[in-house]
């Protein structure tokens, strides 16, 4: 079965390179998080400090990413504590608050 064609709300062509930006419909965003609350990923290596920690994607507009890292770190940590969070809604902040 393929992939249902995306919603696409805006699109901007580059006219040098003619590569698109679509701005495409979601569901909701997929978050995973830890005992109920929200997490940052990162990895480093533990012998040397350069090039410096790497910061991995933790939300995501598809929920079968989410649920693929969710599990593979309740496996990776032995536990059950990693869970996916849907959100559809939520307030507006600005830089500024």
């Amino acid at each position: 079965m393929s992939r249902p064609k995306p919603t696409i709300l805006l699109q901007a062509v580059n006219k040098h390179t003619y590569k698109a930006e679509e701005v495409l419909v979601a569901e909701a965003i997929f978050s995973v998080f830890y005992d109920g609350n929200p997490i940052n990923l990162r990895t480093q290596n533990t012998l040397v400090s350069y090039p410096g920690p790497k910061y991995k994607k933790v939300s995501f507009s598809n929920s079968g990413h989410a649920f693929n890292l969710a599990a593979r770190l309740n496996k990776m940590f032995d536990t059950d504590k990693f869970q996916v969070l849907r959100m559809s809604g939520g307030e507006v902040v600005t830089e500024k608050e």
